[in-house]
C-alpha cells in the first residue's frame, strides 16, 4: 500500500466520455468513499457518469458487463472484500476479479478496477479516499478506465455518434 509506482493522475483527452460506476453495498463509508474519489475524477475530466449499486463484490462482474454492453465507454467496478476467518474472502476476491477481467473482454469496454481487497478494515480506510487516506482507489480505478476508453478510442477510431 505504498503508492509508490502510482501512475501520473489526470486524463487528457476524456472529455465526453459516459462512464458507469458500479458499487457493492457492503463496508458502505468506504465504498461511498470509494464512489466520490471516482466521480471527482470523471468530472475533473470532463467526462460523465451514471452510478449503480448492486449487493456485493461477487455480483460486480454481472453488473458491469451489462452496463459495458449498454453503450458506456468505460465502466468502474468499485467494492471491498475484507479477510474474515474462513476461505470467502478468496472465493469472492477471486470471482470479483476473474469476472471484471471476463466482463471487459468479453465486451471491449474499458473496467476500472476498484475492489480492495484488504486484511482488515484499517486497510481499506487507507485505501478509500476518505480524510486522512493515504490512497484514493476510486479516483484511480476511474482515471485507469478513461485512459483505456482514450487509448482504445484512438486505436479503434472514434465511435459513430
Amino acid at each position: 500500500m505504498s503508492g509508490q509506482g502510482s501512475r501520473v493522475a489526470g486524463v487528457e483527452g476524456a472529455e465526453g466520455l459516459r462512464l458507469a460506476i458500479v458499487a457493492g453495498e457492503w463496508h458502505a463509508v468506504v465504498t461511498d468513499a470509494l464512489v466520490d474519489g471516482a466521480l471527482r475524477a470523471i468530472a475533473d475530466a470532463g467526462a460523465t457518469a451514471d452510478v449503480v449499486r448492486c449487493p456485493g463484490a461477487f455480483e460486480l462482474p454481472i453488473v458491469a458487463k451489462a452496463l459495458a454492453e449498454s453503450g458506456y465507454d468505460a465502466v468502474v467496478a468499485l467494492g471491498v472484500v475484507i479477510r474474515g476467518g474462513t476461505p470467502h474472502f478468496e472465493y469472492v476476491s477471486s470471482a470479483a476479479t476473474d469476472g471484471l477481467l471476463r466482463a471487459g473482454l468479453d465486451s471491449g469496454v474499458p473496467i476500472g478496477f476498484g475492489v480492495l481487497t484488504c486484511d482488515d478494515d484499517q486497510q481499506a480506510r487507507d485505501r478509500s479516499g476518505l480524510p486522512g487516506s493515504r490512497e484514493d482507489k476510486g479516483r484511480e480505478a476511474a482515471e485507469a478506465a478513461m485512459a483505456t476508453a482514450v487509448l482504445l478510442r484512438g486505436i479503434r477510431g472514434p465511435s459513430p455518434a
